[in-house]
């Protein structure tokens, strides 16, 4: 084979245009696994923000639910009426025991 100072040039020419080539490849290939990182992190952060907002409005339903029951229970409570008795009395009743058996149980 003949020394050919041209063919050398020329094949490191494509050398190094593969080399590039293939650094560009690799840097879109992690612009776009960044890109779905952080999409993927906007979508987790939305879950969390939509369970949070669930999560509040299950509190106050809850909290409008006992006071409503609290509500019912002063009008019963006002009306002096003992043979009436109304669920948040019931649940008063049910906690006040609860706590007078956890009192014997630790003695």
């Amino acid at each position: 084979m003949c020394f050919n100072p041209g063919q050398e040039e020329e094949e490191e020419e494509e050398e190094e245009e593969e080399e590039e080539e293939e650094e560009e490849q690799e840097e879109e290939e992690e612009e776009e696994e960044e890109e779905e990182d952080e999409e993927e992190e906007q979508e987790d952060q939305e879950e969390d923000e939509e369970e949070e907002e669930q999560e509040e409005e299950e509190q106050e339903e809850q909290e409008e639910e006992e006071q409503e029951q609290e509500d019912e229970h002063d009008e019963k409570r006002d009306v002096r009426d003992s043979d009436q008795s109304c669920s948040y009395c019931m649940k008063e009743r049910e906690r006040d025991g609860e706590r007078e058996r956890e009192i014997r149980r630790e003695r």
